[in-house]
Parts: structure tokens; C-alpha cells; sequence
């Protein structure tokens, strides 16, 4: 499903986008656009792939003192 901006949060577009959802098609008869029309299907599955494994490999990877050091400093962000 394609993402939403932050316009397209009133309630007709939204039944609009889930009724064209549910037919396979746009109310005016067009076909919907598909999210990967015009990429490389190599870099799609590529980026799928790296995208599936990213934060738990890069936390793997970190050491427990720099892992503490990024927590508090997310911390410090939230609270300050």
C-alpha cells in the first residue's frame, strides 16, 4: 500500500484509497500504480534484503558500552 503524506489523512481519500484497494483499480477504471513501477528490480530485492537483517546486524556488531552510550543519549533527546 502506498504511504500516505500528511494531507491525505481526511476520511473521504482515505475510503477513496481502500475502495480502489479492494478493486484492483482506480474509480475512474485506470490501473493502480504499482509502488516499484520504474526501479531496477536488482536494487528492490538488494534493498529488501539489507533492509530485513539492518538493525539487528548493527546491533550484533556494536559493543555493550556503545550500545549504553546510544541509549542515553536517545534518553537525553526524549526527556530534554
Amino acid at each position: 500500500m502506498p504511504k500516505l503524506s500528511g494531507k491525505d489523512h481526511d476520511f473521504v481519500t482515505v475510503a477513496r484509497r481502500v475502495v480502489e484497494q479492494a478493486i484492483g483499480e482506480q474509480l475512474d477504471g485506470k490501473p493502480l500504480e504499482h509502488p516499484n513501477a520504474g526501479k531496477n528490480p536488482a536494487a528492490v530485492a538488494l534493498g529488501k534484503l539489507g533492509g530485513a537483517k539492518g538493525g539487528r546486524a548493527r546491533a550484533k556488531k556494536l559493543s555493550p558500552a556503545r550500545r549504553k552510550a546510544i541509549a542515553k543519549k536517545a534518553a537525553k533527546a526524549r526527556w530534554s
